[in-house]
């Protein structure tokens, strides 16, 4: 939906609600877009540490690197 800022004054409660409910809101000035009404994400609580425990497994040759890969970096290929 797109208004114009003197329908917006006017309407502000029905575009919020609008907007609340996932309707694109823009709001135009002289006919052109100036803002767009989006609903406030909900808020993520805390982070947990510890959530991915035992979940993921890094093997044990991880940080081995093998004399290809070195020159390569290296630039002596």
């Amino acid at each position: 939906m797109k208004v114009n800022m003197h329908e917006a004054k006017s309407n502000l409660s029905k575009l919020v609600e609008a907007a609340a409910s996932g309707e694109e809101v823009i709001i135009a000035r002289a006919g052109k877009p100036v803002v767009e009404m989006i609903p406030v994400r909900k808020a993520r609580g805390p982070r947990q540490p510890g959530l991915l425990a035992g979940k993921i497994r890094i093997n044990d040759d991880f940080y081995e690197i093998s004399e290809d890969i070195i020159s390569e970096f290296e630039g002596k290929c």
